[in-house]
């Protein structure tokens, strides 16, 4: 039975695994997708996520397809009052996504255009949690190396404040309900809650950031301040795009597989991480645990995890995903995992 968890301060009540949608109109059909919302909604999953750049890898001639995939369900089946649906405005920098060809920006020209464009493949009047996909700022995201934090003009930001100030203004308006943050830091989190808290707009309820065995990064700030502040994680990536099941190990590259098809896997091929997957794989073998099964359970069940983004493009996987959920995470487990992790750390940052 799904187990439903409170979204930030809000009143929403979410399923602890959410259905993750960003292979719908590339890896997966539209019937395919509309199969899966049909079983997670059966499985009592009630929060789907989404993106207007989404599907991905994100192509020009692509974007929106996931949004449409998703609208043309709810019209089809009269079910978007039983979906908590989460959708996302791009950060800084893409040059397609805008009619002028301008790069994207958190600025009250770009979100309005990006609600509105959702709204209308959705096919609904309303998206219960509108994220912001990655900042406006120059950070570290999606797996990237290096210092950020270099001698640069920071002139160019748009502030905090005034994003804030026209996502309240969606609020006012009725077109969303409220709002979250993804791929950000905890310094972004934190300027975000000040503002908020001085007035500037409404507070943020979650947080939509990687988080996984082999990536636990978050674990060191942000983790408290979902705790105290009651910003969930709304955790994706939890099986490492694949790579926790161990389909990838040593090279190999199944057919129809993610990395097989797109080669954006990078992330997960950097020294360390093969070492650290064997080892998890090995623990799952010990406790006769499919390993997608341990690395789900795990992120499930962190205490400042509010829901599990889980994503599948068989309806195999899906069900998978969806057991993980009745799989308890035990002190000796929980221990054998920490063993693990001393000694490979989190090498897929």
């Amino acid at each position: 039975m799904a187990e439903y968890r409170l979204l930030g301060r809000t009143d929403l009540r979410v399923s602890a695994i959410c259905l993750g949608t960003m292979t719908w109109g590339q890896q997966n059909t539209e019937a395919e997708g509309h199969a899966q919302m049909d079983m997670a909604l059966d499985r009592g999953i009630n929060f789907f996520d989404t993106a207007e750049m989404y599907s991905i890898p994100p192509r020009a001639e692509t974007q929106g397809s996931t949004e449409r995939i998703i609208g043309n369900w709810f019209a089809k089946r009269g079910t978007r009052n039983r979906v908590i649906l989460a959708s996302k405005v791009a950060g800084r920098g893409n040059g397609y996504l805008r009619p002028d060809g301008k790069l994207t920006r958190l600025d009250r020209t770009n979100i309005t255009h990006a609600v509105e464009g959702s709204l209308t493949r959705l096919q609904t009047d309303y998206i219960d949690l509108y994220q912001l996909h990655w900042p406006d700022r120059q950070v570290q995201i999606f797996g990237a190396g290096g210092n950020v934090f270099q001698p640069r003009d920071w002139s160019d930001e748009v502030p905090i404040e005034e994003t804030l100030g026209v996502l309240q203004d969606l609020v006012t308006e009725g077109k969303i309900r409220h709002i979250g943050l993804s791929n950000e830091t905890a310094w972004g989190t934190m300027k975000f809650l000040a503002a908020s808290d001085a007035g500037h707009g409404p507070r943020v309820a979650s947080i939509q950031n990687a988080y996984n065995l082999v990536n636990r990064t978050y674990e060191t700030g942000l983790a408290e301040i979902s705790m105290r502040e009651q910003v969930g994680l709304l955790a994706y990536s939890p099986l490492g795009q694949g790579y926790l099941t161990g389909k990838y190990q040593h090279g190999a590259r199944p057919a129809g597989a993610r990395t097989t098809l797109f080669e954006r896997g990078q992330r997960y091929e950097k020294p360390g991480v093969e070492e650290a997957i064997d080892a998890y794989l090995a623990l799952a073998r010990d406790f006769y645990l499919d390993p997608a099964t341990l690395a789900l359970a795990f992120v499930t069940s962190r205490p400042f995890v509010t829901s599990n983004i889980i994503g599948a493009t068989t309806m195999e996987q899906l069900k998978v995903a969806l057991d993980s959920e009745e799989v308890q995470i035990t002190s000796e487990l929980e221990e054998r995992i920490n063993a693990i992790f001393q000694v490979h750390g989190s090498p897929a940052p």
